[in-house]
Formats: C-alpha cells, structure tokens, sequence
C-alpha cells in the first residue's frame, strides 16, 4: 500500500503502531504516524499536492534553509523559563534525501512531531489570540536576517493580488453556468474592490515596502499552543516559506484570528471581524517584531488585514466558477460559501477602519 511504503522510507527504528490522516489542510494529504519506541514515537508524513506546488523539491530546499536559520537564531534569544520555542526538524529518508518519491509520481515528506501542543481552527480567548501573533512576530524575528534572495519563488504569484484578479476575470469570462443570488453578490463585491487589489504591489515597487522571508499561510491552527503553560510554542506548515511581504502574512494572521466563527463557518451572514481579538494579536506580534518594522510598514497594516480577506474570498470564488481545481471542498458549494464568509468579513473590516488604524496607532 502506498501509505506504508512511505512511512517505511523514513523509518530507521521501531515498529509503525498507527498511521491515521491528521489536521484540516486544504492542500497536501498529512498523516500522523505514531511507533513504539520511547523517544520521537510520533512524526508527521506528508504527500504534498503536486498540481499546486509543481516543483516540491523547491519547497524541500526552502523549509532546510528556514528551519536551519531559525534553529540557529533560536539559540541565540534568550526567553524566559516558562517559554519554548520548537522548530519544525525535516526527517531524512533512508536513502539521504529529504523526500521520498513513489513510484506512482506521488512526493512524500516526514516531518518531526511536536510533543505537547496543540492547534485551533478559532481564537479560543484575548491570551491565546497574543500568543497567536507572538508567535507570527517570533517567526518573522527569527527570520528576520535571512536574504529573502537565498530562498526560491515555490509558488510564483502567491498572495500577488493583482495576478489573482486577472485570473479571475479570465474566469468568469468563460463561465456559462448558472447565475444564483450568491454568485451575483460575489461579483459585484469584485468589480467594486478591484481597486484594492494593486495596493500592496504598488508599495512594494515604489520601495515604500521592502521584500522579507515570510510564512505565507500564518493561519489560527498552524500556531502551535503549549499544553501545559498555554504559551505559542511554533508554528507549522512551511510549505509557502518564501520570499514576499510581511504584510501579506500579518494581514492573513488577522483575517483568520479575527473573525470569532471560522473561515469554514456555513453561516456566512454572522461573519465579524472582532476589533478585541484585531488589538490582542497585534499586541502580541509586536511585542517580539516591532524592532524590523519601519514606518511605512506600520502605514500599510491596516490595508493588509482588508486586502487578505478579499484576495482569499477573490481566491475562493474563482476556484468555485473554475470548477473548484485547487482548494480541497466537501462538497460542490463549498468554495462559494468559503468566499462568501471571506467578503463579509472585508465589509465588516471596512466598516471599522477608524478603530482598526486607532489600534494600529495606539500601538506603535
């Protein structure tokens, strides 16, 4: 069976004991697989999603070059008794690579598991939301003295809003489908923000925001929670770690930490974006990051945490009219309702920009 002979290309002791799929990622396949033996008896194994990430041995060499880095600032910070910090650790295969290739075509990956932690799909309260954005803010510190050059583009026009708008027009032009209330809604709110898409970009060509490692995908449940002291313990799923703006990775923390029912949510008309929980986060990303920022980094904040939330509903909506090829779905709506939850939540940010920039201020 597939699945066993890639767990078996990873092991070097002790007996497979259990291999059940794991987590909620829209993407790769993951599993964890659990041994019996008395230290590292869990690891993460992985097939990556080869029609999004076309070149995954790229990915392979990005994770080593960030991981390598991060463990070597790591050990340079001092934190306090009660504080951890674990970096992700990729496993080598029996034959010395960091991968396994099936002969199916299929790309397998082993991933160190780390013990004690925990994930949430939402924000759980105002301490978990800061160590949410402590943990963003120690990722980008770590990183922060990486060249962003010494990294690979793995997924060329990621989080480039622009190229995901031309897309969609492509899209839509070729839609002969059926017309629904919903898909109306979801193209009006597009043609009306289009504007929005170039803000970012435009920044970044006029030097106002500079080029920095990123995550790419600092989502709620890829912050890792101590069991014991409730503290940010990591932060996993480096398969976007790549050159890009740091806003891009602030504004997604703050898109998904900061709507209280989850991205997932079937009640898209109860979307809010929670100011409480916008301040904690912020608060807490700051409290380890503020140092690299610059002031046109602060100036672009608030256009980040909008400008996500719309390129993730404008990414939703057009895989929906696309035939939903990219995103992982449960069922044939699904990606309309996900863009749908997305776009309410951008009018629910617009509608409290004032409070949003106070925060952003009162913070600096």
């Amino acid at each position: 069976m597939e699945i066993i002979a890639a767990v078996e290309q990873f092991i070097t002791s002790g007996r497979v004991i259990d291999c059940r799929e794991y987590g909620h990622g829209n993407i790769n396949t993951t599993y964890l697989v659990t041994l019996d033996r008395k230290t590292e008896s869990h690891f993460i194994l992985q097939r990556i999603n080869t029609r999004v990430f076309h070149h995954p041995e790229r990915v392979m060499l990005n994770m080593r070059i960030a991981t390598d880095h991060a463990r070597m600032r790591r050990e340079q910070i001092r934190m306090g008794a009660d504080r951890r910090w674990e970096v992700p650790r990729v496993i080598t295969a029996r034959d010395g690579r960091d991968h396994w290739d099936a002969p199916d075509g299929s790309f397998w990956r082993a991933i160190s598991f780390i013990d004690d932690t925990v994930s949430f799909d939402t924000i759980k309260d105002i301490r978990h939301a800061e160590e949410v954005g402590y943990a963003l803010g120690m990722f980008h510190t770590l990183l922060s003295d990486l060249p962003p050059e010494s990294l690979l583009d793995t997924l060329e026009g990621f989080h480039i809003t622009p190229g995901y708008l031309k897309h969609y027009h492509d899209v839509l032009s070729a839609y002969r489908h059926g017309r629904s209330p919903e898909i109306d809604y979801c193209t009006e709110f597009v043609r009306e923000r289009s504007v929005l898409a170039h803000v970012l970009e435009n920044a970044k060509e006029q030097g106002r925001l500079l080029q920095r490692t990123v995550h790419g995908d600092p989502k709620v449940n890829n912050i890792l929670i101590d069991n014991v002291t409730g503290h940010a313990a990591g932060i996993i799923d480096l398969d976007t770690v790549k050159p890009g703006l740091v806003h891009y990775d602030i504004g997604d923390c703050l898109r998904s930490g900061c709507n209280p029912v989850g991205e997932e949510t079937a009640q898209w008309r109860d979307v809010r974006f929670d100011t409480g929980i916008c301040r904690a986060i912020l608060k807490g990303y700051l409290s380890v990051a503020k140092g690299f920022l610059t002031e046109s980094d602060f100036e672009y904040l608030y256009d980040s945490v909008r400008l996500l939330a719309f390129e993730l509903g404008l990414r939703f909506f057009t895989d929906y009219l696309e035939g939903n090829v990219y995103f992982k779905i449960s069922g044939p709506e699904h990606n309309l309702v996900r863009a749908l939850v997305q776009f309410k939540l951008t009018e629910s940010i617009e509608s409290q920009e004032k409070p949003i920039r106070r925060i952003i201020a009162d913070l600096r």
